[in-house]
């Protein structure tokens, strides 16, 4: 692994010293999208954090973010970083057809082998899916893939007991098969187990459903992959400096052949239209600032009236301040890039969101001031240029 993204040389103090010398108002949250193996890319962006000695205090994760959230907040932050590396090693892809003398050729036999046998630290064929399309297997059962083997792996890598400490609150996404809802679990409402994560994975039909009280659960990526919703709307609200880590690319070029036309609609359907939610999330914290400054215009013997109290409860003066990573896309990423779980694949998404991150934390957006009836700010890193909205 690279020096710079192995960790060790750039170490810093940790905590609230670090906190404050970067100048970090409120809470700092990590927000992860779904991907599969373009989640290495949010590896890196934790080593950037851990790095600078900042650790959130709060992850929310779907699908593969869901599995690196879990492992965060499974953890002390002292081996947060050897469990995350740990993780990523086991499900790397490795071996060829040609042993290198032909990469294109070592690429595709990869592929094809993860589609025939799986990955073994994450998913291994179904032999009940050979019944055919049309087959009842029963619903824990109806997929193509087992998750039987990121099960054990994630207990070998989470400390689930030290996770519902909270001494790092974890959040994942999962909807609610027959009822198309999303939900998200937290530590801080109830404790997690192995199968909140393993749902909030479960992507159809590659993976089965989970069972979470008696019902079914997918991915919540295939409803809403960008679970930055979760933080906005929690309440009781605090000012957060969220890092928005997203995976699947919002801007690009138009096709030109029906394979970037496949490519191009992947990124589109994955953004999961996370700026327009922003958007609304933007109008509703407005509302909320709006209600605050009203408040100084009503005379103090109506405030006091219990109608009027419950009003103002709905106002607020948080401070949302958006840091948005947008993992850049490589020349050669193809209909299948979300599973390049290859070493080399790996290794450079990681770095490319450890020098994202980097370079954000080196510019500390939330410095800046910010519109005191506005209430979120948003700031991107995209593919090394940087844009404040």
């Amino acid at each position: 692994m690279d020096e710079n993204v192995a960790g060790g040389a750039h170490e810093q103090p940790r905590g609230e010293n670090a906190r404050e010398r970067a100048g970090i108002p409120g809470q700092v949250v990590l927000v992860l999208q779904g991907g599969g193996a373009l989640g290495a890319y949010q590896a890196g962006v934790y080593q950037a954090l851990h790095d600078a000695g900042i650790e959130p205090e709060w992850v929310i994760g779907t699908s593969i973010g869901a599995i690196n959230g879990a492992i965060l907040a499974g953890n002390p932050p002292e081996t947060r970083l050897a469990r995350l590396d740990a993780f990523w090693s086991r499900v790397a892809a490795t071996g060829g057809a040609t042993g290198g003398w032909l990469p294109a050729l070592d690429d595709w036999w990869r592929r094809a082998s993860i589609f025939m046998q799986g990955i073994p630290a994450f998913f291994t064929p179904s032999p009940l899916a050979w019944l055919g399309l049309h087959a009842p297997l029963g619903r824990e059962h109806a997929a193509f893939y087992s998750t039987q083997p990121l099960r054990e792996t994630l207990h070998s890598l989470v400390d689930f007991d030290y996770l519902n400490t909270c001494a790092m609150r974890l959040t994942v996404g999962a909807v609610h098969v027959a009822q198309a809802r999303m939900r998200y679990f937290t530590n801080r409402d109830a404790p997690l187990a192995v199968e909140h994560v393993l749902a909030s994975a479960a992507f159809p039909p590659g993976f089965p459903s989970v069972q979470l009280e008696g019902e079914s659960y997918w991915d919540g990526g295939i409803y809403s992959n960008t679970p930055l919703e979760a933080v906005l709307d929690d309440r009781p609200r605090r000012s957060s400096v969220i890092f928005a880590v997203q995976l699947w690319p919002a801007s690009g070029r138009e096709p030109e052949s029906i394979l970037e036309t496949l490519v191009r609609q992947r990124d589109i359907q994955y953004s999961s239209r996370a700026r327009s939610h922003l958007e609304r999330q933007r109008q509703i914290h407005r509302l909320r600032h709006v209600i605050r400054e009203l408040e100084q215009y009503i005379p103090d013997d109506v405030r006091e009236s219990g109608a009027v109290k419950d009003l103002l409860a709905w106002g607020c003066g948080t401070t949302m301040q958006v840091i948005e990573l947008d993992a850049p896309s490589f020349g050669d990423d193809d209909l299948h890039k979300d599973i390049d779980f290859s070493p080399s694949g790996i290794e450079r998404r990681r770095a490319a969101g450890y020098d994202d991150t980097r370079r954000m934390l080196a510019r500390a957006p939330w410095r800046e001031a910010t519109d005191p009836m506005e209430g979120i700010a948003v700031y991107r890193e995209e593919q090394g240029e940087q844009s404040r909205e």
